[in-house]
Parts: structure tokens; C-alpha cells; sequence
């Protein structure tokens, strides 16, 4: 199960708590951010990942777990490892390149799936690689350029790069093997056969028409460095660590991305329970530059960033949209997508800067369930744990998480004014307390 050490009601990072993701890519859309995240295994010993998953905010702060939305098995020619990704939109698709491990070969190659929205459903339209060269193709980063030529880049240990078509899922020419020198990315210690401090996971981005180069570094553990160049295809020159090697992740992955007059950078870690090399986590902070276009090194913290905006508790809202929980899971299945667990009692979600408004809140909807008999309930407090209540909520039984119903329930206080939502879930059953969909306010 996924259960989180940091023990903060301030906490923030890692972002994710309800499953171990790695590997971020976000992408923004409609004013909103878009975060595709890989998966790691519960109790994995190796990189076993078998889906691509998707979350998004508006505020980011407060998740929506949008769940599975796509895994290795979608691709006919694969046998497995679904391994870093990444999702552009492109004249209203979404193409998303995936590393997968061909059936044909036994070798690495990368693919693409298309979809009509940034959450799918993605379908392979090749249905064969889109790049596969003699070895390491994983990691695929694409980057779409004002006058709309998309560029790719990949590859470990060797950086490898092309430029796609206009279809977005095919490209001319051959592929190109970026130089590997120290001037472009650093030098390594101690290692003959690889000079350059260049690992894997390149993330292609622009600002103010510089284009900069971030991957993380070797040996392990990596850290994360950057290169810029004046052309999205190089010659790239390095500028630096601005994220050193921590924590029990020994690998590394950046995203990064412009949201609302900000610039945030993602990576993972290992910061949650029973996390490590093989069971990440996604972080993010704000990303900051120099004057002169170089990058602000940073350290990997736990207290993320400021809110854009304020959530509206009277629009329906999915009960895994979160920004912080303990002792809760993400499930998904066919009668409700995605949901949350809640494994133990005193198991909670919290959500940040919910505005109740002047009028106020008086009424309380959700649904959500139990296969216990009695004495389960869901708490609903203000800005802590053993802030005010506002309602107790008696859970029905249902019988399983393919059951539901739904509760009213009228508040004991009438909230106004902007404060941190809290659902306490309460029981004395030793695991799998309740199941929770959904929930809104009523005035």
C-alpha cells in the first residue's frame, strides 16, 4: 500500500500520495495542466511498470486522478515496460511517445497514441515503432516550435534525436546521435567509455528563444543538469546542475512547463512509504532563471508552491482530487472510473484554499460506500484534521466498491469565507475502511 512519511499538514510533495508515479511530463491545455506520470509496481525490485497515468489541476495545488489511461498492452508489438513518456497537442490531438520493449526484437523502441482530448481514449495508429535504432531508445521528449516543426529527442546513453513530419507520427531522414562531448553535457568522472555527465530522460523546453536542454546525470544517483542552445537541434553547451542527486530514488526525471505566468519544474523521488528506486514519487516546485537566461539550482523540498486559484466546493467534485492525504489508495473501475480507499482508520484527503464564499455552505452531498456493517463514518472538517466539523456522515453499506450510493446531509456550522477541506474516514475495521466517489456543497 502507499503510505506517506511526511508527517506535515503543510506538505505538498510529493504530489501524488494514493500510488507511486515517476517519470513527469506535463503539458497544458485549456488552462489547465495536464501531468502524465509512468507507474511503479507496490513492492517493485526492478523498473515494473505497465501503465501511463494521467492527473491535472487548475490551481496546482489540488490533483484530479484521471487513472490508467493507457498501458503497454495497447500496443499490439509490445511486450512490455511502460516507461517514460510524453504527451503534446497538436491542431486539437494528443499524441502521446511511449518507450515500450518490441515483441519482434526483444529491443527498446518508441511508439506513439493518439487521442481527441488529453485523456484519451489513445490508440496506436502505426501499429509498429515509430523509432527503433540498434539500442536505447527510451525516454522520448518532443517539442513543438512556433513555426509548428515538432522536434524528438531520446536515448541512453547515447542522445539521439529527429524531426518528425507533420503528421506528428513519422519523420524523414535518418536518426541523428547528438555529440557527446563535455563542452554540450558535462564531463563524467571516471568512466572512459562515457565522457559526458549525460544520462538519460532529456526534456526539451524554450524560453525567450533560447532552447534548454534538461536530463538527468551520471553516475548514479543522477542529478539533474541542463544545456541550452540558440537552435531546438543544437549545437547544445552545458550550463549546469540545478538539481543535485537526494533521497532513495536513484534515478531522476525532469518536466518542465509555463502554467498562468509561472514556470514549474517536476521530478520524482522516493519520499513516500515503502518508496525508493523502484517505487517513486512525482515532485514539483517553481522554477526560477537568472537575468541572463541560466538556471537557479534548487533542492528537492516538501512544501511545493503557492495556489493560482481557489476551488469551487459547490461544482460536483471527484473525491480524488487531492492535495494531501495519509492512508488513502487510487482504485478505478467500471462503475464510477476512478475512486479512492481509504486502508485505515484516521485514513484522510485534504484539499487547499476551498472558497465557501460570503452566502455560505449549509448542505453536504456525496457518494461512497463500505462493506462494513457499522460504525464507519466520513468526518468533514475545516483546515485540519481535528478542525471544526462541520458533518459526521454515517456510510452506508453497499457490499462492494462496485456498489454505490449517495448521502445528504445538512451541515452542524454554515462555513464562508476560504479555508482547507478535510474528509477524516473514520472505522474499526483493520483495513479498507470505505470506498468515495464523489462530493459537493449545497447552499
Amino acid at each position: 500500500m502507499v503510505l506517506v512519511t511526511i508527517n506535515t499538514l503543510k506538505a505538498q510533495n510529493p504530489i501524488i500520495q494514493t500510488a507511486y508515479t515517476a517519470d513527469p511530463a506535463p503539458l497544458v491545455y485549456n488552462n489547465r495542466l495536464y501531468l502524465y506520470t509512468t507507474q511503479d509496481e507496490e513492492e517493485s525490485t526492478w523498473f515494473n511498470m505497465n501503465n501511463w497515468r494521467a492527473y491535472s489541476t487548475n490551481d496546482m495545488v489540488n490533483w484530479t486522478d484521471h487513472g490508467a489511461i493507457l498501458s503497454y498492452t495497447d500496443f499490439e508489438w509490445a511486450k512490455g515496460d511502460a516507461w517514460a513518456a510524453q504527451c503534446v497537442e497538436k491542431n486539437g490531438k494528443f499524441y502521446l511517445y511511449v518507450p515500450v520493449i518490441s515483441k519482434l526484437n526483444n529491443r527498446g523502441a518508441i511508439g506513439v497514441a493518439v487521442g481527441d482530448s488529453p485523456l484519451g481514449p489513445f490508440h496506436d495508429p502505426l501499429g509498429k515503432p515509430l523509432v527503433q535504432s540498434e539500442w536505447g531508445d527510451i525516454d522520448p521528449t518532443v517539442f513543438i516550435d512556433d513555426d509548428g516543426q515538432a522536434h524528438m529527442y531520446w536515448g541512453n546513453p547515447q542522445l539521439k534525436y529527429v524531426k518528425l513530419n507533420e503528421d506528428m507520427i513519422s519523420y524523414t531522414g535518418n536518426i541523428v546521435e547528438v555529440p557527446m562531448t563535455a563542452a554540450a553535457f558535462g564531463k563524467r568522472e571516471g568512466d572512459p567509455k562515457r565522457p559526458t555527465g549525460y544520462e538519460e530522460g532529456p526534456w526539451l523546453y524554450k524560453r525567450n528563444s533560447l532552447y534548454y536542454l534538461f536530463w538527468p546525470g551520471g553516475p548514479l544517483p543522477e542529478y539533474i543538469a541542463y544545456s541550452t542552445s540558440k537552435k531546438a537541434e543544437g549545437p547544445w553547451t552545458y550550463g549546469g546542475v540545478i538539481m543535485p542527486a537526494e533521497g532513495t530514488a536513484f534515478t531522476n526525471h525532469p518536466g518542465v512547463i509555463d502554467f498562468k505566468g509561472k514556470s514549474y519544474f517536476f521530478y520524482h523521488n522516493g519520499a513516500l512509504r515503502g518508496g525508493g528506486g523502484f517505487t517513486r514519487s512525482v515532485a514539483m516546485q517553481e522554477l526560477k532563471f537568472n537575468p541572463d537566461g541560466s538556471v537557479q539550482a534548487m533542492k528537492m523540498n516538501s512544501g511545493g508552491v503557492q495556489a493560482l486559484t481557489t476551488l469551487n466546493p459547490y461544482e460536483l467534485t471527484q473525491a480524488e482530487t487531492i492535495s494531501w492525504s495519509e492512508y488513502v489508495k487510487s482504485y478505478q473501475n467500471n462503475q464510477v472510473g476512478v475512486f479512492i480507499k481509504a486502508l485505515k482508520n484516521g485514513a484522510y484527503t485534504s484539499l487547499k484554499n476551498v472558497d465557501f464564499g460570503e452566502n455560505g455552505a449549509t448542505t453536504f452531498f456525496a457518494r461512497l460506500g463500505t462493506t462494513h456493517h457499522s460504525d464507519v463514518n466520513m468526518e468533514v472538517r475545516l483546515n485540519a484534521v481535528d478542525g471544526l466539523l462541520l458533518a459526521t456522515i454515517p456510510v452506508p453499506m453497499t457490499g462492494g466498491d462496485d456498489r454505490w450510493t449517495t448521502v445528504d446531509t445538512p451541515l452542524s456550522n454554515k462555513v464562508t469565507g476560504v479555508h482547507d477541506l478535510y474528509f477524516v474516514f473514520k472505522g474499526k475495521a483493520p483495513s479498507n475502511i470505505l470506498f468515495f466517489d464523489c462530493w459537493k456543497f449545497g447552499k
